[in-house]
């Protein structure tokens, strides 16, 4: 998929905004604070219906106004070869306008084609996505729910039957915790009724369990050969799957864990806890690997996923690199971004304070692109 072009208006701190893009390499440069990354969540919110960053729509809004909205067209990557190899700029029959909009107080609007959805679910997957940005380090540094959000957030763009077992899963999740908070403040108990919220539990739970060991199965050989690719082969690493669905069945873990849930007045077992476990040299990560090798080894992470979207979805992903390249030296640099410029790679948009070294790096690669200076 391509973005051909974007509208925002009083999205954060953009009142109004207009830009084509570049099919390859689109270069945002400026300082910080200017809106480099704001302009990517802009995007982001298009093909996700949602901020990267803001749980809150309400905190997207520009502030002293009421609504923002944002408007993309996006076409397929084969269109896209054709209007370029034709000059033809009328090679637009497939193109998609997708439009985010919302209001204070008011339940925010996606469209396609200017037919809303019904459930924003639906979008999801319309336009694959990876995102790439400093912050993603607590992938690698921080707890199991920045993990489990990368599994979650790659597999709900290529399975609509995971997504849907995951909101299923949570929602059921979230009301056996309140049962159990219940029954310890009326200081009662009912099995058969907690049988229900299990039952629900282990069908969602299951599945999800199963999904995402297969992902990792399909994920793991291509990390490996990318993270080759971008370190020059220089460490060892791996990364495996950990889940307290690998030991027992889903039925017989609750069973056992019930006088622990009401005790805590919460569920503590389930795949709510399920993690990854990144691994350099047969170490854990983020004890022992360097800046560098945990920034190479999250950006091939985050690339093999698009590696993975794009064979299950047959669509090219866009990825966003916010800011990347802080930690690495030059020669991983010009290595990533060699990697990224290849046919087997779609649209990029990268950000960084230094024009003039992107623009060195790409006149060494002999490589083009767009250039977009974001100011106050």
């Amino acid at each position: 998929m391509l973005l051909k072009s974007i509208k925002i208006t009083n999205f954060k701190n953009y009142e109004a905004f207009e830009a084509s893009f570049h099919a390859k390499l689109n270069i945002i440069t400026g300082l910080n604070g200017t809106g480099k990354t704001n302009l990517l969540d802009a995007i982001y919110y298009l093909c996700f219906c949602k901020s990267y960053f803001q749980s809150s729509d309400a905190a997207n809004v520009l502030h002293g106004e009421t609504y923002f909205r944002l408007d993309g067209s996006f076409l397929s990557k084969l269109e896209a070869d054709a209007e370029n190899e034709e000059g033809d700029n009328d090679v637009n029959d497939d193109v998609n306008d997708i439009g985010c909009a919302y209001m204070r107080g008011k339940r925010k609007v996606v469209e396609k084609n200017k037919v809303a959805y019904g459930k924003f679910a639906e979008h999801i997957g319309f336009c694959p996505l990876v995102f790439i940005e400093p912050d993603d380090v607590q992938i690698i540094k921080g707890g199991g729910t920045n993990r489990r959000k990368l599994m979650d957030v790659t597999l709900a763009q290529y399975d609509k039957e995971y997504l849907q077992a995951l909101i299923v899963y949570e929602r059921n999740r979230k009301q056996r915790n309140a049962l159990l908070k219940q029954f310890a403040s009326q200081q009662t108990f009912d099995q058969t009724l907690i049988n229900v919220y299990d039952e629900q539990l282990i069908e969602s739970g299951s599945l999800i369990f199963e999904k995402r060991n297969q992902m990792l199965e399909l994920l793991n050989p291509i990390f490996l050969e990318v993270y080759r690719e971008i370190s020059g082969d220089k460490e060892q690493v791996n990364f495996k799957y950990e889940s307290q669905l690998l030991d027992k069945p889903f039925a017989e873990l609750l069973k056992s864990s019930i006088q622990k849930d009401r005790i805590i007045q919460r569920t503590s077992i389930g795949i709510h806890n399920d993690d990854w476990l990144f691994e350099i040299k047969d170490h854990e990560l983020k004890k022992l690997g360097s800046q560098g090798q945990q920034k190479s080894f999250l950006i091939s992470l985050k690339l093999s996923t698009f590696h993975l979207l794009k064979s299950k979805m047959n669509k090219m992903p866009i990825i966003l690199m916010d800011d990347i390249f802080d930690k690495l030296d030059n020669e991983r640099i010009e290595q990533l971004i060699k990697i990224v410029s290849k046919d087997t790679f779609g649209q990029v948009f990268v950000t960084n304070t230094d024009e003039r070294h992107l623009r060195e790096i790409l006149e060494k690669l002999g490589l083009e692109g767009k250039y977009f200076a974001v100011g106050n």
